[in-house]
C-alpha cells in the first residue's frame, strides 16, 4: 500500500513539473512574440506565475510537510500575489508614460 502511494506521489511530482515547465515555456515564447509591453506583462504575468506554482507545488510534494515544505507553500503564495501585482505595475508605468496598446494592422513589430 505504501509503494502505491509512493508511486502516485512520484506520478503527481513529475505531472507537476511537466506542467510548470509548459506554461513557463508559454511564458517565454509570449514575452518574446508578443508585440507591445501590455501583451507582454499579460503573458508574463498569467503563465509565469502558473509554471512557477506547479514547479513549487511539485517541490512541496518531493519535501514533505516539515518546515521546508511549509515555507515552499509560502513562497508558492507570495508568487501567486507579487507576480500579478509587478505586471500591473509595468503596464501601469507604460500607460502612464503615453505608451499606447499595439492594435491590429501596427506595423511596429
Amino acid at each position: 500500500m505504501i509503494d502505491s502511494l509512493e508511486a502516485v506521489r512520484m506520478w503527481l511530482v513529475v505531472g507537476f513539473v511537466l506542467v510548470g515547465l509548459f506554461f513557463t515555456f508559454v511564458s517565454m515564447t509570449g514575452v518574446i512574440r508578443l508585440p507591445d509591453v501590455y501583451s507582454r506583462a499579460h503573458t508574463a504575468s498569467q503563465a509565469d506565475t502558473l509554471g512557477a506554482g506547479f514547479a513549487l507545488a511539485a517541490v512541496a510534494l518531493v519535501i514533505g510537510w516539515d518546515g521546508a515544505g511549509f515555507k515552499t507553500v509560502i513562497l508558492l503564495f507570495f508568487i501567486f500575489l507579487t507576480n500579478p501585482t509587478a505586471a500591473h505595475g509595468i503596464a501601469r508605468a507604460a500607460f502612464e508614460q503615453g505608451i499606447v496598446p499595439w492594435t491590429e494592422g501596427d506595423e511596429r513589430r
